[in-house]
């Protein structure tokens, strides 16, 4: 699927469920190369990205250094999923609900991630359901390692927790439409 195809799959989507894409625009390859860029490719664990849409953070994942077979992807829409199995052969993609990410990894024989790179509508979910997500996230991550989830919002999509988790802003990238913030969660 060249740019134009993939743009037009977004749209259609965006169409069918706007709740559930959460964008007015596909993510821009700037923005795609940061959320990126704070994987660490080199310590062999894999990768989960949430939220895969079109596949533009997926190819910043692979071109960043981590093997497709250490790529763990999870996709709730069909139509973007079987688009994501042509382009990135190798590239383990689940169809299913991030929000049942503990199943999904058990499933998936991973108790340890590196990094976990979001593009989860959060801010379109209830603030509950969000305050879980991160925590489970979380819980299959080493200490410090962070997840990296994007924003449109001026302030995380779940504020940091004292004694459960950390929250920071890693950058705004302006080369996106609408600009987006950054925000790492850590433990």
């Amino acid at each position: 699927m060249d740019g134009s195809q993939s743009k037009l799959a977004f749209y259609m989507e965006c169409l069918k469920n706007p709740k559930r894409v959460g964008a007015i625009a596909p993510t821009s390859a700037w923005m795609a190369r940061k959320l990126a860029s704070v994987i660490r490719p080199e310590n062999g664990l894999p990768v989960l990205e949430l939220g895969p849409g079109t596949g533009v953070i997926t190819k910043a994942i692979l071109n960043r250094g981590v093997a497709p077979e250490n790529l763990v992807s999870v996709e709730y829409s069909k139509t973007f999923l079987s688009t994501l199995r042509q382009r990135y052969p190798g590239v383990n993609f689940v169809y299913g609900d991030a929000f049942h990410i503990s199943r999904i990894a058990r499933e998936a024989g991973i108790d340890r991630f590196d990094t976990v790179v979001s593009a989860l509508p959060l801010l379109n979910f209830p603030a509950a359901d969000r305050t879980i997500l991160i925590n489970r996230i979380l819980d299959l991550l080493g200490p410090g390692r962070p997840m990296v989830q994007f924003s449109y919002g001026l302030s995380p999509p779940v504020p940091a927790q004292a004694g459960r988790f950390s929250v920071r802003h890693l950058t705004t990238v302006m080369r996106n439409l609408p600009p987006a913030r950054l925000w790492l969660y850590y433990r």
